[in-house]
């Protein structure tokens, strides 16, 4: 039986999505721009049973590190407040003692991203992968946004293909999302004028999913963007995952002010929610969209579990990026804690790595043997 099929809708706007979606039909830019001024629970309805139909009620979440080697970088982008310029107070640069400190026994993922060091070669960057890989060779790696990969490009002046392929025979497994932004130039000369576009970023993602790399996506909204450029940056990652596929999951990600003085306020709970459902429905050929609760909180987070989000990214450990903008959310969120958070929204918990093989699916009862506190506290 199709949750969708079966679902019955008041809203019209959001009713005539579902029949497109039944239909086989995509929607366009301007019906997704039409939902985001469509009842929240209609919505939230609606791509909860997108969800559904795809995975049952199973959640995914993985046991993991982010990875942070140096704040240290040659970009200057307004929305940053992470990034330090070369011998600025609060640089920092981890020795490989710090770096494998990161690799603790219990995680099945590590997700490394950081600056574009003025100092560094492409060889500082592949021993990374390599050191965490040879201390724990059964770990999924997660390493470098395409602004990396790109800025790997220019060190070596060799191209996306000779890049990605000296980074998986080190060990990579798998590319993240960010670097994405919104695909928007306006947005990009406001905002990030000195790091690659659109069209570099759905390159660099379309040369590794043609290596047989797969990746994740992102959308940072909750700037200065709109909500057309929001749908059309879902569209250009559907597009692409038509030409090239290989997206694992999408990841909204909640733009943290922090000090940059862009917008007065996070986007609210309701923007959140929304942006997650819509994602799910015009993302119709991603297998995930996640509810990053790093960005979101923990309970805007536990909530997308039922707007369309069937995963929640990772328990993380000490977290950097969004923190240094002020994110409101704890630095590391325990296995116990994850799996109680998901069987509260009334769905099954799935630890998995992160290419999404099943390390284990919990029932509804049995509790996450030996995890009682927060990853590297």
């Amino acid at each position: 039986m199709s949750a969708v099929l079966d679902l019955r809708l008041r809203d019209p706007v959001v009713n005539d999505a579902r029949q497109r979606l039944l239909a086989g039909e995509s929607l366009t830019q301007e019906q997704g721009v039409r939902l985001f001024e469509a009842p929240l629970l209609e919505l939230g309805r609606l791509g909860d049973a997108v969800a559904r139909d795809r995975h049952g009620d199973r959640v995914f979440f993985t046991v993991n590190r982010q990875l942070n080697p140096t704040n240290v970088c040659v970009l200057a982008c307004k929305f940053c407040d992470y990034a330090k310029k070369p011998g600025a107070a609060g640089a920092y640069t981890m020795t490989k003692d710090e770096i494998l400190a990161h690799v603790d026994p219990e995680i099945s993922e590590i997700h490394i991203v950081g600056g574009l060091h003025n100092k560094w070669r492409f060889d500082d960057y592949l021993d990374i992968v390599r050191w965490v890989k040879e201390k724990k060779p059964g770990l999924s790696v997660k390493a470098y946004t395409a602004v990396e990969i790109d800025f790997f490009c220019r060190l070596t002046k060799k191209p996306a293909e000779w890049v990605l392929g000296e980074l998986r025979a080190a060990g990579l497994d798998a590319l993240p999302g960010g670097g994405a932004e919104v695909f928007s130039e306006r947005v990009r000369r406001e905002l990030y004028h000195q790091k690659i576009g659109a069209k570099r970023w759905l390159e660099i993602h379309a040369i590794a999913h043609g290596l047989g790399i797969p990746s994740n996506a992102t959308l940072l909204y909750g700037h200065i963007e709109t909500r057309a450029e929001r749908v059309q940056h879902l569209i250009e990652l559907r597009e692409l995952e038509r030409r090239a596929p290989g997206f694992l999951a999408f990841i909204p990600l909640a733009f943290q002010p922090g000090v940059t003085g862009l917008v007065r306020r996070q986007a609210s709970a309701i923007d959140d929610l929304k942006t997650i459902a819509i994602s799910r429905l015009v993302l119709d050929n991603v297998p995930h969209v996640k509810g990053y609760w790093i960005m979101l909180g923990q309970d805007t987070a536990a909530a997308a579990i039922n707007f369309g989000a069937s995963d929640l990214d990772g328990t993380i450990g000490r977290e950097k990026i969004a923190h240094a903008a002020l994110a409101r959310s704890p630095v590391g969120m325990a296995e116990d804690s994850m799996v109680r958070t998901i069987r509260e929204a009334g769905k099954t918990p799935v630890q998995r790595d992160a290419l999404y093989r099943v390390v284990r699916e919990y029932g509804r009862e049995d509790a996450p043997a030996g995890a009682t506190a927060t990853i590297g506290a």
